[in-house]
């Protein structure tokens, strides 16, 4: 039964919707302003009562009983009405209202299938009428900038860096209706790029009681309103053309506008010379921005090995022709090195502690020098390592603007090898006869040593080399090499060891070891080419006579005792020379030894 009730309201109230919406064409604008110019709550309100002319609500609004169909027609209602004069009120066109009954049908669809409170269903309606009212105003404030407008008359003025002006806003309302508590405010800015002028008051708040609506363009421009700003252009303004913007709030049939209109207008500003160029649109023209490039850099000491601290100074130039640059900051960083992520670190430390050079200022056309002492890491393996300088600066008008640049600085590691100690078999020969010298060589630095070679002197020997070749960090290279005695040795048998290599730019080093071989004379065989001498003689003397066995005697004894002569000398010869080669070990020894002391200390 209720349903069938509640289906009859909602038809009733259908057909009064139907009637309510023909109203408006059989009725003047006049007659309808005064249909619905009482409020909703004024319609309930039907009699005075006592003398005190104290009016009595008809409707009851707050209760904590369920709601009945009588209550929910009540409520229907009342948005049905309110819609209405919204529409009235606003002018709305019919996508405006579709939206709107939009609004009410959902409501009124919710409030007769659902159980509520007297309290809560009026809560509600009050909800439903500020959707509507919402949906109503937001196409007042859509088509605002249509009716406000700035006037005809506007000039575009010219100003001048730090010269003081009066700006005119002239502000028509092309709308037939009025507009009411009108409110201008510029739209300042600290930054020299979106607002000329000093902001030197922290309100420029400008009001208008009303403006009246106008018919025509002619009536709009007479009944204009205009607002006057004094401002004082910036001294560091650029030249060109600024947008200068205002919003503009106000009241319009009693509602407040949500969003403030926006005017623009612009003005044309003369700056400084050097000051920059400032586009239409508010932004910078192309070109304007300085450059800080680096023009070179050097060390000192010249050549940088690991491990040790050195004085890195990079030149650098302001390329821009006209525009100085100021609070300069350049941070230095470091290639980072390391085998894997968690274990990096950068090529480079500054000994300050600090990787950042500030200067206050470098002119047009400059150059300038950033001078940081750094430490390059002991374990970096031998090549150019980057480093970024990161740069930060600020240019008349232009703030934090940013460049980078990089420098590869080149390391070097020290070169160091070592030998085994070499064997010499034999340690003598003859002339003509050969001995085999054999060592090994090790790379023990952290670089590689290119096309490394041996040569061995002495006047004692026939020249002669043996390449080993490249020889990377660590690694081991073999020498085997026969020299060849070529004259007796005259001093103390030294063989001068000449070991050479080069770098990575081709540079050559050249250290010398020595080793000991003596080289003797061949007596034995001036001795046996003396003895067949001897026996031809021997021969023919003993087909001539009997004195054959006494000259052979004589002549054996005489080649017995050379022979031990010989053999004497020679061993007397060899033991000095033995003695001196030992004697001159030791002093290498003891040499070495000084100088490995000298190093840790």
């Amino acid at each position: 039964m209720q349903g069938k009730q509640r289906g009859k309201i909602v038809s009733a109230i259908s057909l009064g919707l139907s009637l309510m919406l023909l109203i408006p064409i059989a009725m003047p604008d006049s007659l309808m302003s005064q249909v619905y110019a009482t409020e909703d709550e004024n319609r309930y309100e039907d009699e005075e009562v006592s003398e005190n002319h104290t009016k009595v609500e008809y409707l009851e609004r707050s209760s904590d009983r369920v709601i009945t169909d009588d209550d929910r027609a009540d409520a229907d209602a009342d948005m049905l009405y309110y819609m209405q004069s919204l529409e009235v009120r606003y002018k709305l066109d019919e996508k405006v209202m579709e939206n709107l009954h939009k609004v009410f049908d959902s409501a009124v669809y919710y409030i007769a299938n659902t159980e509520m409170t007297l309290t809560e269903l009026w809560s509600y309606v009050s909800s439903t009428k500020s959707s509507m009212e919402s949906a109503a105003v937001e196409k007042v404030t859509m088509t605002t900038s249509e009716f406000l407008q700035v006037a005809d008359n506007w000039e575009t003025p010219i100003v001048s860096y730090g010269q003081s002006v009066s700006i005119v806003l002239p502000i028509v309302n092309f709308g037939t209706e009025e507009l009411n508590d009108l409110i201008v405010e510029p739209m300042t800015s600290t930054l020299v790029t979106e607002w000329p002028f000093e902001p030197d008051m922290t309100n420029y708040l400008q009001t208008e009681p009303f403006i009246p609506g106008c018919e025509t363009k002619e009536a709009a421009m007479i009944n204009r309103r205009e607002f006057t700003f004094h401002f004082t252009t910036r001294s560091d303004v650029m030249s060109g053309y600024y947008p200068l913007k205002f919003k503009v709030s106000y009241t319009k049939a009693g509602v407040r506008s949500e969003e403030p209109v926006e005017l623009t207008v612009y003005v044309k500003t003369v700056g400084k010379p050097g000051s920059g160029i400032i586009g239409g649109s508010g932004q910078e023209t192309s070109g304007a921005k300085p450059r800080i490039v680096v023009t070179g850099f050097e060390t000192n000491p010249a050549n940088v090995y690991a491990g040790d601290t050195f004085t890195l100074t990079i030149h650098v130039q302001n390329t821009a022709k006209d525009i100085a640059v100021t609070n300069v900051l350049f941070d230095m960083q470091a290639a980072q090195e390391g085998e894997d992520k968690t274990n990096t670190y950068s090529a480079f430390l500054p000994t300050s502690g600090s990787s950042s050079v500030y200067m206050d200022k470098i002119g047009a056309d400059t150059a300038a020098d950033i001078v940081i002492e750094m430490t390059a890491k002991a374990d970096l393996a031998q090549k150019p390592y980057v480093l970024d300088v990161n740069m930060k600066y600020d240019a008349s008008t232009m703030f934090d603007l940013t460049d980078k640049a990089s420098v590869s600085i080149p390391i070097l590691q020290e070169s160091r090898f070592d030998t085994s100690i070499p064997e010499v078999v034999p340690s003598d020969i003859e002339v003509g006869s050969q001995s085999n010298v054999m060592f090994s060589i090790y790379n023990t630095g952290k670089t590689t040593l290119y096309n490394v070679q041996v040569k061995f002197l002495a006047d004692s020997i026939e020249a002669a080399s043996a390449f080993v070749g490249n020889l990377q960090s660590g690694n081991t290279g073999n020498v085997d090499v026969m020299l060849t005695g070529a004259s007796a040795t005259m001093d103390d048998g030294t063989i001068v060891m000449e070991i050479s290599y080069e770098d990575e730019a081709g540079k050559v080093t050249t250290q010398e070891k020595t080793i000991t071989l003596f080289v003797n004379e061949v007596f034995m065989d001036d001795m046996m080419m003396g003895g067949d001498m001897m026996g031809d003689d021997m021969m023919m003397e003993e087909e001539q006579g009997p004195k054959k066995g006494l000259i052979i005697g004589i002549v054996a004894a005489s080649v017995a005792a050379a022979a031990v002569v010989l053999i004497v000398f020679l061993k007397l010869r060899k033991k000095k020379k033995a003695a001196q080669a030992l004697e001159q070990e030791i002093a290498d020894l003891e040499k070495e030894l000084d100088q490995e002391e000298d190093k840790k200390e």
